[in-house]
């Protein structure tokens, strides 16, 4: 039963635009129609469509495939449709990390929305920080918004392999480094890896991202992985365009669809995916945008006795087109049952349990409860004298033997460092615990993801593939290994994970949730004596005003001046319509 119902009496934000007959109201109306485009006089609701098409972005690319059939979906459900460009944040090109400007993407969404005649938003989105990218601005404006996921990439194959987007090439690069592939063979990886435009095809930031908006009511059910350039996408988007006109009716704004029970849900989900890292300081940056408070602790709490269910890399073997024909989220949701809370309401005006209920069974890449890739949770959390504030490990990616481990310290600054650790005379063993630090939301700035710091050379001569990282940065979802990330406080703002040098013991409990630095008390209040902040490397521009303001990575790297303080904070100071 479709719960939500269009509401009497909901005003359009574009009527003060449009409405009347003063002299500002028809210029409007006149500079609309100049564009081929007929708003009425307010009695129809507009529509922005931010559209993060560009060349420079592969990965959203497909939003030009699927912008007209958005467009005709809201003229079929009586709305008019206006098209804008938004900044595209691609993780390819976008140095030193798209992470730096997801912020920035949301205020260009909310401004646009603020300064514009617009009811409501369609967010055509799919590289990694475009999703909560757009999110945050949609939540901050508290407009009606539907998330058009724009779908994974055709995968690649090598010599017979089929490859996953970024798991596949971390894999090649250890093989090169190892000398197993010679240069027309790295020649040959690179080619194939031109498999045309869509986000990565495993269980990488994009992926998990899609599918939580799709948990968390921002994105039609069973929509949000359908392959890119797929009739279903096309589909799908025509359908998120006439459910966006029912949805400003109905008044279902990110402050009556976004809930705590459904960020608990999208905890859940996460672990039971196994979904990236990424995904965490997403979720807590949206969280915080609303208002409600976001325990970093809950990641590992609520997914301990949630089991690995879906068998998509780099957790398992297949894909996210596997996923999506197994029946994505909605067939999830149905194995995961009463672990999830179904009251949650979903983009469609559905329950998530009748959603849950009307999915097909476990097939394929998704298992059912009784056989899982992996019991026990995705996540582990850690705190300690190394991360008194925290840090996470993706265990699903991890090796189990390594969660429980103690070794001695080698410190890296640059991210290329593991491979001239052997130059230097540096000998590391199985042992051996690499701190690469100075990546964190202000150190860098934005919090790269040099996270997953390749095995040093030496170590994969010796057949040794994994160790012990620990670091301040993030990584890629698409990336693996026993790496503890998002240690915090960071280092540029004076963290412990500052004061390592090189030799000291450092002792890891995964499950205990501990991470220590085992130097003593004395020992480390002359180096903390010592110690002095690195100089800013931007004065000015953007990345200043970032690291200015940006919070660590337990509170979602948000910048604070868009965090709302009270409940009268929440939604948008309207501006005046007048002559501009």
């Amino acid at each position: 039963m479709m719960v939500s119902k269009e509401r009497a009496g909901v005003e359009l934000r574009s009527k003060a635009w449009f409405g009347g007959d003063d002299e500002v109201a028809l210029e409007n109306r006149a500079a609309m129609r100049s564009a081929g485009i007929d708003p009425g006089r307010g009695d129809r609701p507009v529509i922005g469509i931010a559209n993060t098409a560009s060349d420079l972005n592969p990965c959203n690319l497909p939003a030009r495939q699927v912008i007209d059939d958005v467009k005709a979906g809201v003229r079929e459900g009586g709305g008019v449709a206006v098209e804008f460009p938004v900044m595209s944040l691609g993780e390819d090109l976008m140095k030193p990390t798209a992470m730096l400007y997801r912020d920035l993407m949301a205020v260009e969404i909310e401004e646009t929305v603020r300064a514009y005649p617009i009811d409501g938003l369609i967010l055509l989105v799919n590289c990694d920080k475009t999703v909560p990218g757009g999110l945050l601005g949609a939540i901050s404006a508290d407009v009606a918004t539907l998330v058009v996921p724009l779908g994974p990439r055709p995968p690649a194959t090598f010599r017979g392999r089929k490859m996953g987007s970024g798991t596949g090439l971390w894999r090649l690069w250890d093989e090169r480094r190892s000398g197993l592939l010679d240069d027309e063979a790295w020649s040959e990886a690179e080619a194939s890896f031109v498999c045309g435009p869509g986000a990565c095809n495993t269980m990488g930031t994009a992926s998990t991202m899609a599918i939580l908006s799709e948990v968390l009511g921002f994105c039609l059910p069973g929509t949000s992985t359908a392959p890119a350039g797929s009739a279903k996408a096309r589909a799908a988007a025509r359908q998120a365009g006439r459910r966006i006109v029912a949805m400003v009716r109905e008044h279902l704004v990110p402050s009556r669809l976004l809930s705590e029970e459904g960020l608990a849900n999208s905890l859940v989900v996460l672990n039971a995916i196994g979904g990236s890292t990424n995904a965490i300081i997403h979720l807590a940056a949206i969280a915080r945008r609303r208002g409600f408070a976001f325990d970093l602790l809950d990641v590992d709490r609520l997914g301990r006795d949630v089991p690995l269910l879906v068998d998509v890399e780099p957790n398992g073997s297949g894909l996210i087109q596997d996923f999506d024909q197994a029946g994505g989220f909605p067939t999830l949701a149905r194995v995961l049952g009463g672990m999830l809370d179904g009251s949650q309401l979903m983009a469609d005006g559905r329950r998530l349990k009748e959603v849950a209920d009307g999915a097909p069974g476990p097939a394929g890449v998704i298992r059912p409860l009784e056989r899982p890739l992996l019991e026990g949770g995705s996540f582990r959390v850690v705190k300690g004298s190394l991360a008194p504030k925290g840090a996470v490990i993706r265990r699903s990616t991890a090796s189990l033997h390594l969660l429980r481990h103690q070794g001695r310290a080698v410190v890296l600054e640059d991210p290329a460092g593991s491979d001239l650790l052997e130059e230097k005379g540096v000998r590391l063993d199985a042992s051996s615990v690499v701190v690469l630090r100075g990546c964190g939301p202000v150190g860098t700035p934005g919090m790269p993801e040099w996270g997953m710091v390749p095995v040093p050379r030496q170590l994969l001569r010796q057949g040794i593939s994994d160790l012990v990282r620990v670091t301040d940065a993030r990584m890629s979802g698409t990336s693996f290994g026993t790496v503890v990330l998002h240690v915090a406080p960071e280092a540029a703002v004076g963290g412990p994970i500052a004061l390592v040098r090189d030799g000291d013991l450092i002792e890891l409990d995964a499950d205990a949730g501990r991470i220590d630095l085992r130097v003593s008390e004395d020992e480390f209040a002359r180096r903390r004596e010592s110690w002095e902040p690195p100089l800013p490397r931007h004065r000015r521009g953007w990345p200043a005003l970032f690291a200015r303001h940006v919070r660590q990575a337990p509170e979602g790297c948000g910048l604070d001046f868009l965090e709302p303080e009270t409940e009268a904070d929440l939604g948008l100071v309207e501006p005046i319509v007048g002559r501009s």
